[in-house]
């Protein structure tokens, strides 16, 4: 299901990017006191009380027209909060409630919106009483925290995870396998959509960007129940200027989120970029199973009897990390191959949900063992005790071993390909978690 969106906002220097770091546990923001730092939308998952949302850090809100690195970073903002189910504004508890506040809080009340008022910079108990002037902005109870030294942020997760929407989506039928179909504008996704369902449901255009939105449309092949999300095309930073086209990016990856197979979209004109890398890599991140479509193929230049075998190596080499998708050659316009492609996610799907027996895991150490023994460090062996799979969707496997800090990544990537090789799982990312004996019982 979709992730919530937290949007942080407010204007420069109330240290949006520290409290965005605090929660998400990492550095990721650029922390500094000129103002003005951060001026594009950043992401990062983050999770309090067993529940996982996206945030969002904004630069920071300012009113001068006639400055445009300013007027492009509050209409970031404005984006933020369209996309955002909660929005925290951040304030300074030390300066006091600005002109500049007030006038964020006017837009915020428009925004129609749930918020959550973070007072920044509380850090000591006398500075408890400034909190109380921020109820002029009417944005219900403000919330002292300092988002340097981690005081109060409980407090305010607690009012931000209560803030979520109740989760209204339609609940897709049992056995319907979901469908996210993803890649940067024009590369043909709505026509493959239209192609696969035998209709003209999704509006094609060669203009790019046409579709705006994620559609649900739910249909019947082979028996096989489907819902396909045709999603707006993501592009690179650079070359988004619509504001209802940066908006689109977030609803393409909150489909991946819902989605249980992704169709990563290839133009073979084109070729691969490096939009296409990050579109793919956060498919992977999220586990979920992938198929790459190679469109267009009718107009690939000088084509010979090699030539997809050479495009679907230069894929490998560039989409390194998906060495497990598989990869179809396709053409929307004359439906070259067009019917494979719920063969190939039905499949994929099935790859997923794929449950192995531990006594068939163990046979399977025992074997790699035999023909690659484990490493060792300063003397000392890694022993693998067993294997057992966790989960499906993806498939997650725990490995107990003698010491975890043994595990050379070099030797787990061999155990991912040993079951590879055994059982296929092909179109989905394998998981696979370390642990000493002593955690077994935490399975």
């Amino acid at each position: 299901m979709s992730k919530p969106i937290v949007a942080i906002v407010g204007r420069p220097n109330v240290g949006k990017s520290t409290l965005f770091n605090q929660i998400g546990k990492r550095r990721v923001s650029i922390v500094d006191d000129m103002p003005g730092v951060t001026r594009d939308r950043i992401y990062m998952d983050a999770e309090w009380l067993n529940h996982t949302f996206t945030m969002i850090d904004t630069g920071g809100i300012e009113f001068d027209e006639s400055d445009q690195i300013l007027r492009s970073m509050r209409q970031q903002a404005k984006i933020a909060m369209a996309e955002a189910d909660v929005i925290v504004f951040v304030v300074d508890g030390r300066v006091g409630l600005t002109s500049a506040d007030e006038e964020v809080g006017h837009m915020l009340r428009s925004a129609k919106k749930p918020v959550v008022l973070a007072i920044n910079k509380i850090d000591s108990p006398q500075l408890e009483a400034n909190i109380y002037e921020f109820y002029n902005l009417g944005l219900g109870d403000p919330i002292g925290i300092s988002a340097s030294n981690a005081l109060g942020l409980g407090d305010l997760l607690d009012a931000v995870v209560e803030s979520f929407p109740q989760n209204d989506e339609e609940e897709k039928e049992e056995d319907e396998i979901s469908i996210a179909v993803i890649g940067r504008p024009n590369v043909g996704k709505s026509s493959i959509v239209n192609a696969l369902i035998g209709e003209e449901r999704v509006i094609v255009s060669d203009i790019a960007g046409t579709t705006r939105d994620a559609i649900d449309t739910h249909f019947v092949s082979d028996g096989n129940k489907f819902m396909l999300i045709d999603t707006a095309g993501m592009r690179r930073k650079g070359k988004i200027d619509e504001a209802v086209e940066r908006y689109s990016v977030m609803r393409s990856l909150r489909a991946v989120d819902r989605a249980d197979v992704v169709l990563m979209v290839i133009n073979a004109f084109e070729g691969i970029t490096e939009q296409d890398k990050k579109i793919a890599g956060y498919a992977h991140e999220s586990g979920k199973g992938v198929v790459i479509i190679v469109n267009k193929w009718d107009i690939f230049p000088d084509k010979d009897d090699k030539s997809t075998l050479r495009f679907t190596e230069d894929l490998r080499d560039e989409l390194g990390f998906l060495q497990y998708a598989p990869v179809l050659y396709t053409s929307a316009l004359t439906h070259q191959r067009i019917p494979r492609i719920t063969e190939l996610v039905k499949y994929v799907a099935d790859q997923q949900s794929m449950r192995i027996q531990t006594s068939v895991l163990n046979e399977l150490i025992r074997d790699a063992v035999s023909v690659n023994p484990p490493p060792s460090h300063r003397g000392k062996q890694l022993k693998i005790y067993f294997m057992t799979q966790a989960d499906i969707c993806p498939p997650k496997f725990i490995v107990f071993v003698n010491d975890p800090e043994l595990m050379h990544f070099s030797y787990l990537r061999f155990l991912e390909n040993r079951l590879r090789e055994s059982f296929g799982f092909e179109g989905t990312p394998l998981k696979l978690i370390v642990r000493g004996r002593k955690e077994e019982e935490d399975i």
